[in-house]
């Protein structure tokens, strides 16, 4: 183990709980404009989010479900961009409205990272533009050194290639980097990177297989928010909430 010298944040369900209450329902409320016959309730959206990507989960429910109207093979890429167009403009919408907040301690521990000189990246399948909306209207004052979305890798989570991308962008050794990811199929991406991985559990992921994560946690906390430290403890004793000078002396 070495020290930490970055820190790349997954978006979705880790800086804000996006996925029940933002991602979900924008989809819907685009596939209603739209007029196709698709809801995806809470469950549902949960075993879609095992498909990496938006646009991805579209296109893995058009071909396993369908969308209640035919939609011609060689329609079927311009009717993904455009709902996926639609259902971002109206997550956007959502997040100026304020009816996403960050999720408790993100901000404190990226300030804290920014103050020791760390090199912090955003790591998410998301797109670009939802990406950058977070960045911007959420989280202007943290200096983040990239952000990198889905639609900029040829293969997204599971597969390592977001985090290899971070880590040359970064220049560092994968020793030296720490993720924070929510989900399975997140950790298992910056693990397979070669990552250290803290994991900060949401109502969607809280019962899935984290055990490839080095940390896991209820949430990152605040002094007066406690969180619960959800896997093995550590030699270190769990403060309560987690702090950058705690996971230092874990992870050195």
């Amino acid at each position: 183990m070495s020290e930490i010298n970055a820190m790349f944040f997954d978006q979705d369900g880790v800086i804000v709980d996006t996925e029940r209450e933002g991602h979900r329902i924008a989809f819907n409320r685009a596939f209603a404009e739209f007029g196709y016959a698709v809801e995806w309730d809470v469950q549902a959206y949960h075993d879609l989010l095992q498909v990496g990507g938006g646009k991805e989960r579209m296109r893995h429910h058009l071909h396993t479900k369908g969308f209640g109207i035919d939609i011609a093979a060689e329609k079927e890429d311009e009717v993904i961009l455009a709902l996926h167009k639609r259902k971002t403009d109206i997550f956007i919408e959502m997040l100026e409205q304020g009816a996403l907040p960050l999720r408790p301690g993100i901000h404190r521990l990226m300030r804290e990272a920014t103050d020791a000189g760390l090199i912090l990246g955003i790591c998410t399948t998301s797109n670009e533009r939802s990406a950058e909306a977070i960045r911007s209207r959420l989280l202007a004052d943290i200096p983040f050194a990239f952000v990198l979305a889905g639609d900029m890798v040829s293969k997204k989570k599971p597969d390592p290639e977001i985090y290899d991308m971070a880590l040359e962008k970064a220049g560092i050794s994968a020793d030296n980097a720490l993720v924070v990811e929510d989900s399975n199929i997140g950790a298992r991406a910056a693990k397979a990177a070669g990552c250290q991985v803290l994991a900060t559990v949401n109502d969607y992921t809280r019962g899935e297989d984290l055990s490839m994560a080095d940390l896991v946690v209820s949430s990152l906390g605040e002094k007066d928010r406690p969180s619960e430290l959800l896997s093995a403890p550590p030699a270190e004793p769990w403060p309560g909430h987690v702090r950058l000078d705690w996971l230092q002396r874990i992870f050195s």
